[in-house]
């Protein structure tokens, strides 16, 4: 028996024009608002395309189902976390556990504030998320994150770093996923991510005390 076939997500078309360039956004915010109302479960195109006030075929022009449509909200969310990270953990200008801090505290601050649609897309993840594009798009942030471990832990065996940026990063989008399920004041959101990323920087600590240890025998 073969697998159920995935649905395309692909774009049927990009939008080269001023005008079609709008009304994939203006598609995209009415999507974000039916799945804060609505939900995953009853998240359809028709229900987008009416919220959009645009009809059906427009938004098939651009959109093959509602799966292109939830993965391209993913995309996008994933794509701006991960330029945001990036900003973070390349400035040069800052010591490295810095830069760590500051990541953590950013991460579960974005989390917090978009948990809801957040939320939804992770519900809506079976969808797309074995599909190539996803993968590929998914794994533009662990790249980024794997550069700074490099530089972090230089001197240490590549596999030492590669379960180190792995745990930290599991544990980061785990961790925040879960915290931000309940709503929470400022302060605690600070003391949440103080807490997390003082135990990321203790555990590199401990690598790099390591690796001198290996180094001086």
């Amino acid at each position: 028996m073969t697998d159920a076939r995935k649905p395309d997500i692909s774009l049927r078309k990009s939008p080269k024009q001023a005008r079609s360039a709008e009304l994939v956004a203006t598609i995209l915010d009415a999507a974000v608002q039916v799945l804060e109302k609505e939900g995953v479960q009853r998240f359809t195109t028709a229900r987008v395309a009416e919220r959009a006030g645009v009809s059906i075929g427009s938004l098939y022009q651009y959109f093959p189902n509602k799966a292109a449509i939830l993965f391209r909200l993913q995309s996008e969310e994933w794509r701006e976390t991960t330029d945001l990270l990036g900003r973070i953990i390349e400035d040069g200008t800052r010591p490295p556990l810095e830069r760590l801090r500051a990541l953590v505290h950013a991460f579960i601050l974005s989390e917090c504030e978009e948990a809801e649609v957040r939320g939804a897309l992770d519900d809506a993840a079976p969808l797309y998320r074995d599909a190539p594009e996803a993968k590929a798009e998914k794994a533009k942030g662990g790249e980024t994150f794997q550069r700074f471990m490099s530089e972090v832990l230089s001197g240490t065996p590549a596999p030492m770093r590669d379960l180190a940026g792995e745990l930290i990063m599991t544990t980061l989008t785990t961790a925040g996923k879960d915290f931000s399920e309940t709503p929470h004041s400022t302060a605690e959101i600070e003391a949440f991510a103080g807490a997390m990323a003082d135990m990321f920087s203790a555990y590199i600590a401990s690598l790099q005390v390591q690796q001198g240890r290996t180094e001086a025998t």
